[in-house]
């Protein structure tokens, strides 16, 4: 059962800084309900998903109506390609490319069959989950980091590398389970998404604000971003 409350994230976990640059919307936040993504599975507890937006707050140019029948190519959205980096430093312990990215859907119409087929990428395993992904374990610490659905082909570290936090470790993608191209980032006590638990994850300085209610910017430190909220690196 999900628990609808902030209150309810427990001290503890990882610190990193936000691994892209620009502005990114918070899609789902462990500030809106535990587990964030309706369930643990895969160690997904508090686990944040980030699209990239434009001044308008647009995760694309404006769609035509055909966009509410068929599905759209990655390429078309603004958070596709886009460099990510590593928001601790620490050792990649897991490293994977080449799933392919899909095609891209905004329509609940076309997502309806994408997400009756899930069942079945689950059964396939964790790459059909994740995609392409890269999962860090967090210097002088058991807990890693895990940033998932990356571009084929973008993955630049592999097993055993050392990392920096800002170093890039890869692009934004739509492999995996993902609908658009999307940023899905959590932490968890171990390596291991299948019997790993998950951990909460904070950003160590970061702006926020929330356009849809006019509010203005404001500093945020060692914080959850709030879903539904845009946030930029300072």
């Amino acid at each position: 059962m999900s628990r609808r409350t902030s209150g309810l994230i427990p001290d503890g976990g990882v610190i990193g800084r936000l691994p892209f640059e620009g502005e990114w919307l918070t899609e789902v936040s462990p500030t809106r309900r535990v587990p964030s993504h309706g369930t643990d599975l895969f160690a997904t507890t508090y686990a944040f998903d980030f699209v990239a937006v434009d001044d308008d707050g647009r995760t694309a140019p404006q769609r035509r109506l055909r966009a509410v029948f068929a599905t759209e190519p990655p390429e078309l959205f603004y958070a596709f390609g886009r460099p990510l980096y590593s928001p601790v430093a620490g050792t990649v312990v897991s490293a994977h490319d080449g799933e392919p990215d899909h095609e891209a859907r905004r329509s609940m119409l076309t997502r309806i069959p994408y997400g009756l087929s899930q069942p079945r990428r689950i059964r396939r395993g964790l790459t059909a989950v994740l995609g392409n992904h890269v999962i860090i374990q967090v210097m002088d610490s058991p807990d890693c980091v895990g940033l998932v659905h990356l571009q084929r082909g973008s993955v630049q570290v592999s097993p055993g590398e050392r990392v920096c936090a800002g170093d890039q470790i890869g692009r934004c993608g739509n492999s995996g389970n993902s609908t658009q191209p999307h940023l899905h980032i959590q932490a968890m006590d171990s390596p291991d998404p299948y019997a790993a638990k998950g951990v909460p994850l904070r950003f160590d300085e970061f702006q926020q604000h929330r356009p849809r209610q006019g509010a203005p910017w404001t500093l945020r430190e060692q914080a959850c971003p709030e879903q539904g909220s845009v946030i930029a690196r300072l």
